[in-house]
């Protein structure tokens, strides 16, 4: 039974709780502090910047001048921390090392790690129940690593925990596919470390299907192909499965990209098709994931092609938010993405690309449930075109907002870069890499297919 908030507490007198100590979580405890406001952090990881660790070994495609929120930083200068050089790209580990945990130890008590939030609702009221509903303050239920629960009260939410614990599954539907489950020894939601030699031996002189379309999966792309190249990898061999076609937008911005390294990550991808260390499958939707007589994963598609065997799986296609922990409150959600209605259109990866979303905050993401804002990449539901930045923008204007300041709250001002994808962080040690080829705006037919470096992507009618 939920303990009831002491009759005694002022709301105003109770922390935000913010959900989740990764970057834009942290940013928003540090803009809370900023405002006056008592912030509390809950990380379900054991330390912070959790889920950026676990892709320690990716490079952003963001400079660190792009990835240091403002607040955070001011929070830092007392310490003695020192900002690297803006002009940079850190990898996951740096990011987490060298700025989320020196964040994190700055903030001191505010952060408690091994904090899973199991529930968010009003103090004595569920979903249902209207009367006094917002005079009550919000009751947050939590686990502790060692078991213990604990119910903590709180005058807002921040729910930052993101989506890196519940990645999209293979299958062409959204549904896992038929055998999914079966075969998850062989399959990875990650973008493999093969520099961690258990990894690496694995995946080297081996054919390994790679599912996605966004960065993630150039990124995985762009390492297979380098392991290729070294001594220990000869066979490796990637078969990039793709839903679409290709056409010219296919790997990104290229050299057109205001973020270079995300351009570059594109065409490395690009050159791992045209050097024959990935073959490209088009038109493919995953329908099922069966076995051959030796246990190797064939995939088989909606319209029933089966690919030759392969023996390792790595499955990039999103993440989704994870709101279980949620359905005690009143959530108003676009039924495509997930996001909050407002800023839904603004996302829509059919139409944006990260530097087409327009500048928002606090009212596109709000909700009927008052004081109540799910930001970063959880914000964006099931939309791939994610930047920090605009999450740092995000969570500056809530807090401004919670402390009442409705004039700055408003006051969203934000230049994205332009062209390319963001599904996630990518590589990049490759900037003189030739320019992506041109080509139609439409799926060709489904195709095995290897680029030539000289040949432009088959196109369809518009």
């Amino acid at each position: 039974m939920t303990a009831p908030a002491p009759a005694t507490t002022n709301i105003e007198d109770l922390p935000v709780v913010v959900i989740g100590a990764g970057p834009v979580g942290l940013a928003a405890a540090a803009h809370l502090v900023e405002q006056g406001l008592e912030p509390l952090v809950l990380e379900a990881g054991p330390q912070a910047g959790a889920a950026v660790r676990e892709w320690a070994h990716v490079r952003l495609f963001s400079t660190w001048g792009e990835v240091v929120d403002p607040a955070a930083e001011k929070l830092l200068a007392p310490t003695g921390w020192t900002r690297p050089d803006p002009d940079t790209y850190p990898s996951g580990g740096d990011w987490a090392n060298d700025y989320l945990q020196p964040l994190a130890d700055a903030l001191g008590d505010r952060v408690r790690t091994g904090a899973t939030v199991t529930g968010v609702s009003r103090s004595g009221r569920d979903r249902v129940v209207d009367a006094d509903r917002e005079a009550q303050p919000f009751v947050v239920h939590i686990t502790y690593a060692d078991g213990r629960e604990e119910p903590l009260f709180a005058r807002a939410v921040i729910d930052a925990s993101g989506t890196w614990a519940t990645p999209s599954p293979a299958g062409g539907s959204g549904l896992p596919a038929l055998g999914e489950k079966a075969a998850a020894d062989r399959i990875t939601y990650r973008v493999p470390d093969l520099d961690d030699p258990a990894v690496r031996a694995r995946y080297a002189g081996r054919r390994t299907a790679i599912i996605g379309s966004g960065a993630s999966a150039f990124t995985a792309l762009a390492h297979l192909a380098d392991l290729a190249k070294a001594d220990d990898g000869a066979d490796t061999k990637g078969v990039w499965i793709l839903r679409r076609g290709i056409s010219g937008s296919t790997f990104g911005g290229g050299e057109a990209d205001e973020l270079p390294a995300r351009g570059a990550l594109g065409l490395a991808a690009k050159a791992a098709v045209d050097d024959g260390h990935a073959d490209a499958v088009t038109g493919f939707r995953t329908e099922a994931i069966e076995r051959d007589a030796n246990g190797r994963p064939v995939l088989v598609a909606e319209d029933g092609r089966r690919l030759d065997p392969v023996d390792e799986v790595i499955v990039l296609t999103g993440f989704r938010p994870d709101l279980s922990f949620l359905s005690e409150i009143r959530l108003h959600l676009d039924a495509r993405l997930e996001a909050p209605v407002e800023l839904a259109p603004l996302i829509d990866p059919n139409q944006h690309s990260c530097g087409t979303v327009y500048p928002h905050g606090h009212r596109e993401l709000s909700h009927p449930e008052q004081a109540v804002y799910l930001v970063g990449m959880k914000s964006y539901g099931r939309a791939p075109t994610f930047l920090a930045m605009t999450g740092y923008e995000q969570v500056r204007s809530v807090a401004a907002a919670l402390a009442g300041d409705i004039d700055s709250a408003d006051r969203v001002e934000l230049t994205l870069p332009e062209t390319g994808v963001c599904g996630g962080a990518g590589l990049f040690d490759t900037p003189d890499a030739d320019q992506t080829d041109g080509g139609g705006c439409c799926a060709p037919a489904p195709a095995l297919i290897q680029l030539g470096a000289a040949q432009a992507p088959a196109s369809g009618g518009c």
